[in-house]
Formats: structure tokens, C-alpha cells, sequence
């Protein structure tokens, strides 16, 4: 998995509350065998006209000053519905690395921490001032430190953050769910050795 350190990256808006998983990636795009190739379909009843192939001019995040985004900001409750895990594929595909919101769906936002993607619960208040920037400014870009648990603002003011400990060490160090159970691999083995195992 890829490491998370410091991004800095294009924010582009998605102002629209309980945005669920068949949103994210809709049911009829779940038939690929890879993690890749679901960026295409990302946000897509939205993206795109009827005909699925023309793009939406009023859906926001489609003006070329939000192409290329690695951030995304949106509203409460982001990711809920069904626990699908190819929502996170989607996001990560298309190129978001960092979602910020007042709130996630807690299996969605579990499941971010585990493809790399870093989100993050800020208050309504702060998030709704930085809607209020992006749209003012564009080409705006955020530097999402998270070592530090920080954001940096153009101007150079910052948003200190949480994050759990764990999943903070997690994403530093690019380990998935694989390679952190390998970081006790010796004492795995020494387990299965004592217990005639294998």
C-alpha cells in the first residue's frame, strides 16, 4: 500500500449530505477482478448525462478548474450505505488521497485507512468556511500533513486534526491489513513452532 505522508493537492467541493456507497460507485461497475479501473465510474449517475458518456456541466466537480484534485471536500455522513469496499477504490482511482467532512460512515471510513485514502473528520463550521474558499479561489490547494495532524491553508494558516494512533502509523508506513499482521511475523512463526503448526 502506498505511504501517506504530506499532500498537496487541488480541493474540489462535493456539497451533498449521506452520500452512500452506490453514489461513490454504483452497483452495475462492481465486476471488475482489480482494485483499478473504477475511477471512470466514480460519482457516475452524477458525472454524467443520461446517455453515460457526455458530462454532467452542472454537476460542479466536473469544471476543468477541479480536474487533477487529490482532496475532497464534502458534507456529514459521507460514504454510508452498503459496506463495499470498491467506494474506496473508486476515490483512490480517480485521485483523491484525503476526504474531508463533518462525519463518515464508520465501515466506509475504515475502509479508507485501508487503501491509502486519509479522511478526516473536521467541525461543520470549518468545513463550510473551506467550501466557502475553494469556490472563491481557483486552483485551491491544501497541504494535508499528517504527521503532523495538520492542514495548511494558501495563506498558511492551519487545522490541526485527529487521528487514531494506530491508523496514523498505518498509513506512514504504507502497511495494509497484510503488512501489519507481517510485522509479527517472527513471533507468528515461533507461535507456530511451539504449537506444531505448518
Amino acid at each position: 500500500m502506498e505511504a501517506f505522508n504530506t499532500l498537496t493537492g487541488i480541493v474540489a467541493p462535493l456539497e451533498a449530505l449521506n452520500v452512500d456507497t452506490d453514489q461513490i460507485i454504483p452497483k452495475q461497475f462492481l465486476k471488475l477482478i482489480e482494485r483499478t479501473g473504477y475511477g471512470q465510474f466514480l460519482f457516475y449517475d452524477w458525472r454524467y448525462l443520461a446517455d453515460g458518456k457526455t458530462a454532467n456541466p452542472d454537476f460542479e466537480m466536473n469544471a476543468p478548474r477541479y480536474q487533477g484534485a487529490t482532496i475532497l471536500l464534502t458534507k456529514d455522513n459521507f460514504g454510508c450505505g452498503s459496506s463495499r469496499e470498491h467506494a474506496p477504490w473508486a476515490l483512490s482511482d480517480y485521485g483523491f488521497r484525503c476526504i474531508l467532512a463533518p462525519s463518515f460512515a464508520d465501515i466506509f471510513f475504515n475502509n479508507c485507512f485501508n487503501n491509502a485514502i486519509l479522511p478526516i473528520a473536521l467541525p461543520e463550521e470549518i468545513v463550510e468556511g473551506l467550501f466557502t474558499e475553494v469556490r472563491a479561489t481557483e486552483g485551491y490547494q491544501l497541504t494535508v500533513d499528517l504527521a503532523a495532524q495538520t492542514i495548511t491553508k494558501p495563506g498558511g494558516a492551519t487545522i490541526a486534526f485527529e487521528v487514531n494512533p494506530l491508523r496514523k502509523e498505518t498509513l506512514l508506513n504504507g502497511w495494509d491489513q497484510v503488512g501489519l499482521t507481517l510485522r509479527r511475523e517472527d513471533s507468528i512463526a515461533a507461535y507456530e513452532r511451539a504449537h506444531g503448526i505448518g
